[in-house]
């Protein structure tokens, strides 16, 4: 599915234009994006939770060239689905 698809979905429920389910689509998406930059966790009853994980800083190996590199601790999105959701998708 994508985001144009749950859009038209959307609209469909509420019985509005595809423009504006896709709008309201995209208001969620960047409300989720918003708090998750700020480093706050997004949780959503019966659906899961995103939040943001710090991943250390390393040392990999280039596999061409064997050479060691360093990588950068960064932020990193994650999801945990809901016992709602593992439910469904069972």
């Amino acid at each position: 599915m994508t985001k144009d698809t749950l859009g038209d979905k959307v609209a469909a429920v509420l019985g509005v234009s595809g423009a504006e389910g896709k709008r309201a689509v995209e208001a969620v998406f960047d409300g989720i994006s918003q708090a998750m930059s700020g480093g706050e966790e997004v949780k959503i009853a019966g659906f899961g939770v995103f939040r943001v994980k710090l991943a250390k800083a390393r040392e990999a190996r280039n596999p061409r060239t064997g050479e060691v590199v360093h990588v950068p601790a960064t932020n990193r999105p994650r999801f945990t689905a809901g016992k709602a959701l593992k439910d469904i998708v069972k």
